[in-house]
């Protein structure tokens, strides 16, 4: 795995969150949309039960599958943070963590670290040849 994909991995892991919480969303709305209907016609016996309950089914799943991805998220968090620690440039690690830790756009980095924007890009670019090297010390302990 490359530098920049581990990295990036606590990012897709928050995105994943973010999506199962838009489901959740979603699915709230079905479920307090629905209406009941008074009818004296015998109900069919074939259909499931009502999409109230099937929403808050989902629902209830849905939480503990994100309940489980923060945990993930939080430990992946807390390596990749160990990962980047390693590093003997305190403006790399910053530029790290500002990147990949809290997803801020590179104008933002640029700004908060007091360099332009290509002097960040060269930054990034020396940070991730050191990740990849603690990457593999880390492989070759393993």
């Amino acid at each position: 795995m490359t530098a920049k994909a581990y990295l990036k991995q606590a990012r897709f892991l928050d995105r994943c969150i973010k999506t199962k919480m838009q489901q959740i969303s979603s699915l709230e709305d079905i479920a307090t949309r629905c209406t009941v209907t008074l009818s004296d016609m015998p109900r069919n016996p074939n259909r499931g039960g009502s999409r109230m309950a099937d929403a808050v089914e989902k629902i209830v799943d849905l939480e503990e599958d994100i309940k489980g991805d923060i945990s993930e998220l939080v430990a992946l968090k807390r390596e990749i943070m160990t990962t980047i620690s390693k590093l003997h440039d305190i403006q790399q690690q910053l530029l790290l963590e500002k990147r990949y830790l809290c997803y801020m756009k590179w104008e933002d980095i640029a700004a908060d670290l007091g360099v332009s924007l290509q002097h960040a890009y060269r930054i990034h670019g020396h940070a991730l040849q050191e990740i990849e090297s603690v990457l593999k010390d880390e492989s070759k302990c393993d």
